[in-house]
Order: structure tokens, then C-alpha cells, then sequence
């Protein structure tokens, strides 16, 4: 039957959602044998494995979620995501690349892109990377919090500051860890009224 991959494919949800894993595992299976071009049954079974911490079978999925798929930059994203889990850092980055490059206000494969880099102590590609995700989500207390943490590595205080003015508004705790860890008591007057 012409719609029966989506019926394996909607099982799989609904028993993923149970936490019923192996069974879902075995619905997006099914799926992807009733139709083998079936990209996001792959993609199901990379995020699944993902879920589990099974890397290497979850980066096979998503490969091949990938290869069916080659304009999703959210599989793409989330092959990034578990190539950075496996400490395949270089690798990583390149396919956040390609997912930005294939859809540029994808914020959380910005902040991907951005958290390698800075793993790899690349603090000014790291900085780029993560302006990118904090312009794309104002409110990303961590993507904010990492790029200050960028600023503080490239000794740019004035845009440490900023980063600290601009967090202050919408999440104050997270602007106050910021405060510490980027040794700037200077700018501690802000958070003072916090209780600890």
C-alpha cells in the first residue's frame, strides 16, 4: 500500500512517545522497508539512537536521512549535534557548515558551530558563530552566556559588557554566572538585588 511507510512511521512516534523504544525502533524500520527513500524514518532512527547515546548507529541514520534528503538542514544539524557527541569535533563543524549553509537562520546549528570552535579554542570563529545564533534567538541565555565567554577569551571587555547588559534583561541568574566567570565584578551591581 502507497501510504503504509507513514502508518510504520506514525507507529514509531506514537511508541517513541510511550517509551516504547525498541518497538518504535522496529515501526521506523518497517517503514523505511516499505519505502526505501523514506528520509525522515532515517532521521527518526538517528534522533532515537541519539537519545540513547548510541552515536555510531545514530550517525548512520542520520547519514543516510541525509543522503535521502539533501536539502534538510535539520538532519544535517542533528548529525552535527552527534558527530560533536563523539568527539569528532572537525567533522562536526563542517556539517553545521553545510546545515547553516542550507538554511542560515537555523540558530541552534549556529551555536553548535559556535560551542566546536570554541572546544578547538577557535574563540574568534567561535564568537562569529554564536553573534549568529544571538541574533537569530535574543533570548538564548546560553548561546548569549557562551559568546560572552568568547568575548572574555579575546581579552574584549567592552563586549563582554554588552553581552552582560543585553542577558541582564530577560535571564539575570544566568547573567550573573556570566559576571563570575568572566571575572567581572566591575559589572556585578547589576545582579546585587539577586537572592542566592
Amino acid at each position: 500500500m502507497y501510504l503504509s511507510h507513514w502508518t510504520h512511521f506514525y507507529r514509531g512516534r506514537i511508541l517513541e512517545r510511550l517509551k516504547q523504544e525498541e518497538g518504535a525502533v522496529q515501526a521506523y524500520r518497517r517503514a523505511l522497508r516499505s519505502n526505501p527513500r523514506f528520509a525522515r524514518a532515517a532521521s527518526a532512527l538517528g534522533h532515537l539512537y541519539a537519545g540513547r547515546q548510541q552515536y555510531a548507529e545514530a550517525e548512520r541514520w542520520l547519514i543516510e536521512g541525509s543522503r535521502l534528503d539533501t536539502r534538510n538542514a535539520k538532519i544535517l544539524f542533528n548529525l552535527g549535534y552527534v558527530r560533536d557527541r563523539m568527539g569528532q569535533t572537525e567533522r562536526a563543524i563542517e556539517t553545521f557548515k553545510e546545515a547553516v549553509r542550507l538554511d542560515p537562520k537555523l540558530d541552534r546549528a549556529w551555536y553548535g558551530m559556535g560551542l566546536c570552535h570554541a572546544t578547538l579554542g577557535r574563540h574568534e570563529e567561535a564568537a562569529k558563530a554564536l553573534e549568529e545564533a544571538g541574533a537569530l534567538q535574543p533570548m538564548n541565555a546560553f548561546a548569549w552566556y557562551q559568546l560572552g565567554m568568547a568575548y572574555h577569551v579575546l581579552r574584549q571587555p567592552d563586549k563582554v559588557k554588552e553581552v552582560v547588559e543585553h542577558m541582564y534583561r530577560f535571564n539575570p541568574r544566568m547573567t550573573r554566572q556570566l559576571i563570575r566567570d568572566a571575572d567581572r565584578s566591575d559589572l556585578a551591581y547589576l545582579v546585587k538585588d539577586l537572592v542566592e
